[in-house]
This record gives C-alpha cells, sequence and structure tokens, in this order.
C-alpha cells in the first residue's frame, strides 16, 4: 500500500485531483449546455435540466464514494474512477451528437407535452450523468485519505473544500471565456478529459500499478482526439459555408445559389437572410418594412431606426436597399454575429453596430427614433428582461411621438394564454394602438405599435407614393391582413415574465402539428413508409 500511494504522502496531490475534478466537473456542466443548446435551446429550461442531473449525479457520487472509501480505502479504486470519467467525457464528442439525435427522435413520436423537458432530460441522463458520478465520488474519498484524526479533520476537510471550490470556479471561467470561443466544446471536452487523463497516469506511473490499465485509457483517449475533433454540431451537412460558435450562440451559414442563411439551431430556424439577387425576402422582415411607412417615411426627409436584436442585419440590409432616406443602427449582443454580418451578409458600411444587450443600450442613450424593431427572439430563448413592461415602456420613451415599435413574434400560438398573447397583452398596456398580421407560411407573427391613432392612415398614404411595384404590393398585402389588436388581462413584468414555459407550450403545439402527419404514415405504412415519406 506504501508503495502504491508514495506520491499521496505529504497529501499534495490529493489536494490537486481535488482541484482538478472540480474544475472538471464545471466545465463538464458548461459543455453540456453548449452541446445541447443546438438542438434544444440554451434557455433557462434547458439550464435547469442540465443543473439539476448534474446535482442528481453529484450526489449520488458522493453517497457512493463515502461508502465505497469506508470499505475499501485504496486510492487506486478513485483514480481507476477517474480514468474511466476522463474516457468517456473525450467520447462525449464522437458521440454525444449522435445520442442527443437519437433521444431527441424516438421522444418526438411518442411525448405530447413537455417534449422540451423530456429530451433535455433523457440526453443528460445518458450522455453527462455517469462521468460526473464518478467524479461525485472524489471528495468523499479523498477525505477518506487525507484525514489521520480527529484533531485536524475539520482543517482537512475544509482545504479540500477549497480547493475544490477554487477548480470550480476557473473551470466555470475558462470554458465560457477561453476555450469554447476559442476551440469550441468539442475541444473542451477532450482539454478537461485529457486534464483528469493525466492525473490518473500519473498517479498510477508513481504507484507502480495498472500500467495497462493506464496504457489502454491512453489509447482510447487518442482516438477519441482523432474522431472527435470535428465540431460540426451538424454533421449530415456537408456544405456549410460557416459552423462555429461563440460566447452566446452556435452559429451556421449556409448558402445557395439564392440566399445566404444564418441559423443558431442546428436542426430548425433561420435567424437571418440574404437575397443574392436583392429582392424582398418572403420572410417576416418584409412585412416589418410597413414599419416605416406608418412612421410617414414619405412625407419626411429621413427617419432613424434602431434595431434590437441585429443579427447579421436583415432588416437593416432590406431598408437601405428600398429607402434613400432612411438611417440604420442596430444592437446585437454577439460580437461574432456581426462578424459574419460583414464577411458574408454584406452588411452596409454605414449602418453601425453596437455590441450590447438591447435593454441596456435604451438605458445608456437618449436618442429618440422613428422606429424601433425589437427581435430579439429566437425559438424558446426569450429574453425575459426584453419582454415586460418596464422594456416596451422603455422602447416608448425612445420613439419620436409618431414613432412605430415593430416586434417579431417568432411562436404564434393557438391555444389561449400562448406566448404571443401575453407578450401582445403587455406592449397594449404601454401602446395605445397596437396591430398584428400574421406571416403566412410561418409561425411569427409581426406586432406593430404606436401612440398616434393616425399612424394607419399615414401608413396608407405613404404607401401610395411607394414606386416600387413589388414592394408596393407587399404593403397592401401586410395592410389588407393587419388587425387591431384587443388587450387582454396577461401581463408580464420584471418580476413575472414566464417566458420559457409560455414558449415551450408553443414549442409542443408546433412538434404535435408538424409530427401528426408522420405519425399517421408510421401507422398505415410502418418505418419503411416512414423513411420513404421523409
Amino acid at each position: 500500500m506504501k508503495e502504491k500511494a508514495s506520491i499521496l504522502r505529504n497529501k499534495l496531490y490529493l489536494y490537486i485531483t481535488e482541484f482538478f475534478a472540480g474544475m472538471s466537473v464545471m466545465a463538464v456542466e458548461l459543455g453540456a449546455s453548449r452541446l445541447l443548446a443546438p438542438y434544444f435551446s440554451s434557455s433557462q429550461i434547458v439550464w435547469t435540466i442540465i443543473i439539476g442531473t448534474i446535482m442528481i449525479a453529484m450526489a449520488l457520487g458522493n453517497i457512493y464514494g463515502g461508502r465505497s472509501a469506508d470499505k475499501n480505502p485504496d486510492p487506486d479504486v478513485l483514480y481507476r474512477r477517474i480514468l474511466v470519467a476522463a474516457i468517456w467525457i473525450a467520447a462525449i464528442p464522437v458521440l454525444g451528437k449522435y445520442v442527443i439525435l437519437g433521444i431527441a427522435g424516438a421522444l418526438i413520436f411518442s411525448i405530447n407535452n413537455n417534449f422540451l423537458i423530456w429530451a433535455a432530460f433523457a440526453a443528460c441522463m445518458v450522455v453527462f450523468v455517469f462521468p460526473l458520478f464518478l467524479l461525485g465520488t472524489v471528495t468523499p474519498s479523498l477525505v477518506k485519505y487525507t484525514v489521520d484524526s480527529l484533531d485536524d479533520n475539520g482543517k482537512t476537510v475544509g482545504n479540500l473544500g477549497a480547493a475544490n471550490t477554487i477548480g470550480s470556479i476557473i473551470g466555470t471561467f475558462v470554458p465560457t471565456f477561453v476555450t469554447i470561443p476559442a476551440v469550441g466544446t468539442s475541444i473542451t471536452f477532450l482539454i478537461f478529459a485529457g486534464i483528469l487523463l493525466v492525473l490518473a497516469v500519473i498517479y498510477f506511473v508513481s504507484a507502480r500499478s495498472g500500467a495497462k490499465k493506464a496504457v489502454v485509457s491512453v489509447i482510447l483517449f487518442v482516438v477519441c482526439c482523432v474522431f472527435g475533433h470535428n465540431s460540426s454540431f451538424a454533421f449530415w451537412e456537408n456544405d456549410l459555408t460557416y459552423e462555429g460558435e461563440s460566447v452566446y450562440n452556435y452559429l451556421q451559414v449556409k448558402e445557395d445559389e439564392e440566399n445566404v442563411i444564418l441559423s443558431t439551431n442546428v436542426l430548425f430556424g433561420v435567424q437571418s437572410l440574404l437575397k443574392k439577387n436583392g429582392g424582398l425576402t418572403g420572410m417576416y422582415y418584409d412585412y416589418a418594412m410597413a414599419a416605416p411607412y406608418m412612421a410617414g417615411i414619405k412625407d419626411k426627409d429621413g427617419i432613424d431606426v434602431l434595431i434590437l436584436g441585429m443579427g447579421t442585419g436583415t432588416y437593416a440590409t432590406q431598408c437601405e436597399r428600398y429607402f434613400d432616406n432612411i438611417s440604420m443602427e442596430g444592437v446585437e449582443i454577439d460580437d461574432k454575429i456581426t462578424d459574419l454580418a460583414v464577411k458574408y451578409f454584406e452588411l452596409p458600411e454605414d449602418v453601425p453596430v453596437t455590441t450590447y444587450d438591447g435593454r441596456a443600450y435604451l438605458n445608456a442613450i437618449d436618442k429618440t427614433y422613428d422606429v424601433i424593431m425589437v427581435d430579439a427572439y429566437q425559438d424558446i430563448t426569450i429574453p425575459f428582461q426584453m419582454s415586460s413592461i418596464e422594456f416596451f415602456t422603455l422602447v416608448k420613451e425612445h420613439l419620436k411621438d409618431d414613432g412605430v415599435m415593430v416586434v417579431n413574434m417568432n411562436m404564434r400560438g393557438q391555444k389561449e394564454g400562448n406566448i404571443t398573447e401575453y407578450l401582445s397583452d403587455t406592449i397594449a398596456n404601454v401602446f395605445s394602438e397596437v396591430y398584428t398580421v400574421d406571416v403566412t407560411g410561418s409561425t411569427n407573427r409581426e406586432l406593430f405599435a404606436a401612440n398616434d391613432p393616425n399612424v394607419l392612415d399615414v401608413m396608407k398614404d405613404n404607401m401610395a407614393e411607394e414606386e416600387n411595384e413589388r414592394l408596393a404590393s407587399m404593403m397592401e398585402i401586410v395592410s389588407s391582413h393587419l388587425e387591431q389588436y384587443e388587450r387582454g388581462d396577461y401581463l408580464m413584468t420584471d418580476d413575472q415574465a414566464p417566458v420559457e414555459l409560455l414558449g415551450m407550450r408553443v414549442i409542443d403545439e408546433i412538434i404535435r402539428n408538424e409530427v401528426e402527419y408522420y405519425k399517421d404514415i408510421y401507422e398505415e405504412d410502418g418505418l419503411s413508409g416512414l423513411l420513404d415519406a421523409m
């Protein structure tokens, strides 16, 4: 026993073990959020599931690790667990994406409610729980190895806790601000798996035991590095123009003969679009162009437009193409998206973009605008601070007296009490004139809000002066489908804005509607018929 544990005699290596174990747990937790986000979003719901399952794993690991250490106080057992945890974590970039998609595909046909919760929970349980369970055994095992007497057990346990906490702190900041933005999620998993592997290998080399296990583990780790270094989340795509990650998002750019498209989700959603021929997009951006007409663009020498949630500048680019008296500026929290806007989406050089949160930006400026577009909602990820009555009041304060706010609500629900109804009621508590129009062929709904009772008359008068036939035709479609919104009793505030739960309900509704068609095919023609239909 002494021979094997020679490296542990001064206990320093045990503290180092505790430090890196704590660091790796937090790194895996943050990596888990980035691995799941392109498939399930990065909402508070997904974060809650990640934290909850990891806490379950750690608690079970603590219980098992303490009992195991009492029965067999041999450090070899602990470091074998660390080896297994290291290889499992290293295998996540190789297999994790396939497992997540497989789980989502299996559950989408069997779960009718709370799909996001069940799919994310199942994915976490299968992919992340076991290695974190093993790392959960570290602390109670190290307590057993380090406590020599009751005289200093409090000090020793305190030092171990401090080492674990310091490691956790570093493991929180390094992936978020260093490794994930620089090298991606996959290599981040490999880096921290490598740290655990080195930790265990050093122990076994020093203890002169477990050589075969160490060699096999190193070989498996190398294999994982070879096959897991590819950071592609959309592994079935062969012709992506760009795929990468930022501090905030998964980013994917793809193009065809007509379009360049930005998506922050692997499976669905278009966040920004460039039409190579310079025409209208056929999406909600076209509908949102009614806002400048409502603000009297044809009657003024120029109007100022602010876009909160600039993306790659689709709305700004389109407005500049069709209006020669418009001044655009944008706010985008993700600077990498702004970089992509310049490189791939022809963002005009005269359109300034500020890297900032939209609400914080409004708090920091005094300028007023003719049009403010709120386009910061993507799938279920709706910033609660940009959905409350306090936020929309702030927007109103930054509009001119005849100014117009346009909001892109991207998940149009049908049931009473859905997210669009909550948003609309909240806005109607701030603005006297609220109109909505559904975007054909999508789940988007555009909302226009103003305090000028003549806003529709202004729109029609300005539309009459439009010389571009295609744009005029588009505005006629918007005008003919606009509906005045009647305010209800739903309200969101900074204190209470359950946007995640409301958004999840709409996602369940959308999934049920989309999947029903394929369920019918499966019931009639079986798996072969389903594969043919897809």
